[in-house]
């Protein structure tokens, strides 16, 4: 039953939109298969690829210089001059 119905919704929605059923996907592959190549990119795939990596970097390379506190941290940077052996865990030369 609920077949049925949505077979005839189907016919009445193709009918308002003019579709013939026709298909054109017969002939065999359309792309050959490459098994473990490259696959062949043309001129234009390379130039947006190009201008989309080129954009990418640089918008990162943007906000590292402008937003650097978002990676590096929102602290101060610790001077390890002021740091005591004991700190470090270094032990005393009088030790044993």
């Amino acid at each position: 039953m609920l077949a049925s119905l949505g077979r005839s919704a189907g016919r009445l929605l193709r009918i308002g939109t003019g579709a013939t059923g026709l298909r054109h996907a017969g002939g065999g592959v359309h792309i050959e298969p490459r098994y473990r190549q490259f696959p062949e990119l043309t001129r234009t795939q390379v130039i947006r690829a190009e201008l989309l990596s080129g954009f990418m970097w640089f918008w990162i390379f943007w906000q590292f210089w402008h937003n650097s506190d978002m990676v590096l941290g929102h602290f101060p940077y610790p001077d390890p001059s002021a740091w005591t052996d004991e700190e470090l865990g270094i032990p005393p030369d009088d030790a044993e």
